[in-house]
Formats: structure tokens, C-alpha cells, sequence
């Protein structure tokens, strides 16, 4: 099951963007509602890993389940 990044908890860090190995993660094309950047996972990508969760410094960030209400999508 792919992980989730909470579109409004997320800091827009990007330690996540580089530790994924399949780049399944990608800029927001806005702020969120904390006026941060944002990353989202194209679940469809997404190998369930989770060493996105692992190096997120952000806590709450990222879940390690599928919660597309929690993340924005382009």
C-alpha cells in the first residue's frame, strides 16, 4: 500500500524527493494551507518502502497508508 503525504503538514523539507528510489514524489503547485511548500506521492508509483517516512523530518507528514483525502493531487 503506498504512503501518503498530508498535503497541509507537510513542511516542503524535500528530504523525502531525494531518498525515494523510484521518484515518486513531486512538487505541490502551490502552498498549502501553512503557506509551505508541499510534496505529493503518485500512489500508482509508489513501492511502499518507506524511507520517505524514515528521513521525513516532519512529524505527521507522511503515513504509511493510502489516504487520498489527506493529499492534494495536481
Amino acid at each position: 500500500m503506498p504512503h501518503t503525504i498530508v498535503t497541509n503538514t507537510c513542511e516542503g523539507i524535500a528530504d523525502c524527493v531525494d531518498a525515494c528510489p523510484v521518484a515518486c514524489i513531486h512538487p505541490g503547485p502551490a502552498k498549502n494551507a501553512k503557506g509551505t511548500d508541499w510534496f505529493w506521492i503518485d500512489f500508482s508509483t509508489c513501492i511502499d518502502c518507506g524511507i520517505c517516512l524514515q528521513v521525513c523530518p516532519v512529524e505527521g507528514a507522511i503515513l504509511p497508508e493510502e489516504r487520498p483525502e489527506l493529499q492534494q493531487t495536481p
